[in-house]
């Protein structure tokens, strides 16, 4: 999903921070994190606590992102969440803006909801990045999504 994170500028390296949907690892997040900051770039964070089912992301994005028009509560539409995301970022009036979904694991059973979030977020990331859509005002989006072992895994991993 990612090209190389880091790329030589002189003698210090320096994160590189592309437009789309990105994989990396959980180690690689502060590193983002701090590069933003650095660059003054808005970060805004998703916290699904390792879920990624349809409820646990509509909660991260109601807590986490500008949203315009607001979401409600009391439905869940996957197609007024991506207007809403849209319409937030794009009125935040910022030329560049990083989200970082730091504890993504695929939960058995919620594997679909998992790619209709990735799916919104490839889809505001590359039509905020178009001229046409944003009425001259392009908005360069980054997602980084970091997944973190499920308890099989983990223990496999020490084995």
């Amino acid at each position: 999903m990612t090209r190389g994170l880091f790329s030589d500028t002189g003698t210090v390296p320096s994160m590189v921070i592309d437009r789309g949907l990105h994989e990396l690892s959980g180690t690689d997040v502060s590193a983002i994190r701090g590069e933003a900051a650095r660059r003054g770039i808005p970060v805004f964070t998703l916290s699904t606590a390792g879920r990624t089912d349809k409820e646990a992301f509509f909660t991260a994005v109601r807590d986490a992102l500008p949203l315009d028009p607001p979401l409600g509560t009391f439905r869940m539409v996957w197609d007024a969440l991506a207007d809403s995301v849209w319409g937030g970022l794009h009125e935040l009036k910022s030329p560049r803006v990083i989200i970082v979904w730091p504890d993504t694991r695929p939960v058995a059973g919620a594997e679909r909801d998992f790619r209709t979030a990735l799916s919104i977020l490839r889809d505001v990331a590359a039509s905020l990045a178009d001229d046409r859509d944003t009425g001259g005002r392009p908005t360069q989006v980054s997602v980084y999504v970091a997944s973190v072992p499920s308890c099989g895994e983990a223990a496999s991993a020490k084995g």
